[in-house]
C-alpha cells in the first residue's frame, strides 16, 4: 500500500495508525475530543528536537504555511564531531554549522525556533500542551518528537573524553578519518568481531580487545584471523593519549598492565532513546532488536508515518531509528511532516463539512 503523503493515492489519514501496521481511515480517534481544530493552539505543530530531523520536519511544515515551533535544548548527539558525513553536498560541515543553516532556512519560511527544552507534555483540548524547562507551556494541535538517543559507553577512562574523534563507533562516519591508523575495537557486545571485519577496509592494523566478553569462534575467529587482526583476552582499564590524541588501551592480562598501541578506537555504545517526552504522554519505548541481539531502546512507530500509539503524537530519526545517520534523519523528518500536514489538511477539510450541514453533501 502506497503511504506517501505526496501522492494522491495515499490512504484517508483519518487517524494516526498504530505502529506496524498500515494507516487506514479511522483506525483510531484524533487526539481528545473531535473535532480539535474547532479549539485554538498556539501552533499548529510542535517539534520537540532541533537536530537534523527536527528542522528537516519543521521546514517542510513552514513550507506548508503552518504554524510550526521547534524546542530544542542545544545539544546536538553529533555534537563532538568534527564534521557530518554523507551528507550530500555538505562533507565536512560541522555539526552545529549545519544545524545553524537549517535554523535559517526554517525561520525563512516563517517557522519558529525557541532554545528550552520540553519536559513534558499532555493531552489538552483536542491537541496537546507541551511543558518547557522554564515553567510555561505551549499548545499544538500534533507533536513531533525528534529528540535522538544517547550513546551509552562503556565504563573505561578516556572513552568519554575523545568519543566523536578518537573514539568512534560508525565506520561511514569516520572511517575515513581514522584510515591507515593502528586501530583497537574494544568489544562491547557480540557485534564487535563484525565491527572489527568491517573496518579492516579502513585499517590492516586492527586489534579486537575483548573486555571480559566472549571472543569469536568458528568461521567468525578464522575470517580474523586471515585478514591479520590479533584478538587481545583481559579487561579495558584505560585509553591513554598525549596533547589530546589518542596513543594506546592499557590492558589488564596476567603479567600485569599491558598498553596495546593504537591512535583511535572503536565501540559499539548502547543507544538509549531521548523518551521524556513522549513517556509523559504514554508512548512506550521498547528494546531496539538486531536480529536477536538487543541493542539499546528505541520508541516504536509506523514506517512509513513515524505514528505512535498515541494519536497525534508522532516521532523520526533516531529516537525510533537508531541506525540512522544524519541525511537519513533528515529525510524522516520530511516524510513524517507531510503526513502530518495530510491530517491536518483532511482534519480541517472535515470540520468545513460538518459545519456546512447536510446540505453539504
Amino acid at each position: 500500500m502506497d503511504t506517501n503523503p505526496t501522492t494522491g493515492s495515499a490512504p484517508s489519514p483519518g487517524s494516526s495508525p498504530s505502529p506496524g501496521s498500515s494507516p487506514s481511515p479511522g483506525s483510531s480517534p484524533s487526539p481528545g475530543s473531535s473535532p480539535s481544530a474547532a479549539v485554538a493552539h498556539d501552533h499548529d505543530v510542535i517539534v520537540v528536537g532541533g537536530g537534523a530531523a527536527g528542522l528537516a520536519a519543521a521546514t517542510t511544515l513552514a513550507r506548508a504555511r503552518r504554524d510550526v515551533l521547534v524546542l530544542d535544548t542545544g545539544e546536538p548527539r553529533n555534537a563532538p564531531a568534527h564534521g557530518v558525513h554523507g551528507f550530500l553536498s555538505r562533507d565536512g560541515i560541522s555539526p552545529r554549522e549545519l544545524l545553524a543553516v537549517g535554523r535559517d532556512e526554517l525561520q525563512q519560511y516563517g517557522g519558529r525556533y525557541r532554545l528550552v527544552g520540553a519536559t513534558g507534555a499532555r493531552p489538552v483540548d483536542g491537541g496537546f500542551e507541551v511543558q518547557l524547562e522554564d515553567g510555561s507551556a505551549v499548545t499544538a494541535r500534533r507533536v513531533i518528537v525528534t529528540t535522538g538517543l544517547v550513546d551509552v559507553l562503556p565504563e573505561v577512562p578516556g572513552l568519554r573524553e575523545h568519543w566523536g574523534t578518537g573514539v568512534v563507533h560508525c565506520p561511514y562516519c569516520h572511517g575515513w578519518e581514522v584510515r591507515e591508523r593502528p586501530l583497537v575495537v574494544i568489544a562491547s557486545g557480540p557485534l564487535a568481531a563484525h565491527q572489527a571485519l568491517l573496518f579492516s577496509q579502513w585499517s590492516d592494523d586492527l586489534t579486537l580487545l575483548l573486555n571480559g566478553q566472549e571472543g569469536p569462534t568458528g568461521e567468525e575467529a578464522a575470517r580474523l584471523t586471515a585478514i591479520g587482526v590479533e584478538v587481545v583476552a583481559g579487561a579495558v582499564r584505560e585509553i591513554q593519549s598525549s596533547d589530546g590524541r589518542v596513543t594506546g588501551a592499557v590492558v589488564e592480562s596476567d603479567g600485569g598492565p599491558t598498553v596495546v598501541p593504537c591512535e583511535a578506537v572503536v565501540v559499539g555504545p548502547r543507544f538509549e532513546a531521548r523518551s521524556t517526552v513522549l513517556e509523559s504522554l504514554g508512548v512506550p519505548t521498547v528494546d531496539f532488536m538486531m536480529g536477536e541481539l538487543a541493542l539499546g531502546t528505541h520508541v516504536p512507530s509506523q514506517p512509513n508515518t513515524g505514528a505512535t500509539t498515541v494519536a497525534g503524537v508522532f516521532v523520526a530519526g533516531n529516537v525510533t531509528d537508531p541506525q540512522l545517520q544524519v541525511i537519513h534523519a533528515a529525510g524522516a523528518g520530511v516524510r513524517v511532516a507531510a503526513w502530518v500536514n495530510l491530517e491536518l489538511v483532511t482534519e480541517d477539510a472535515d470540520r468545513a463539512l460538518a459545519l456546512a450541514g447536510p446540505q453539504a453533501g
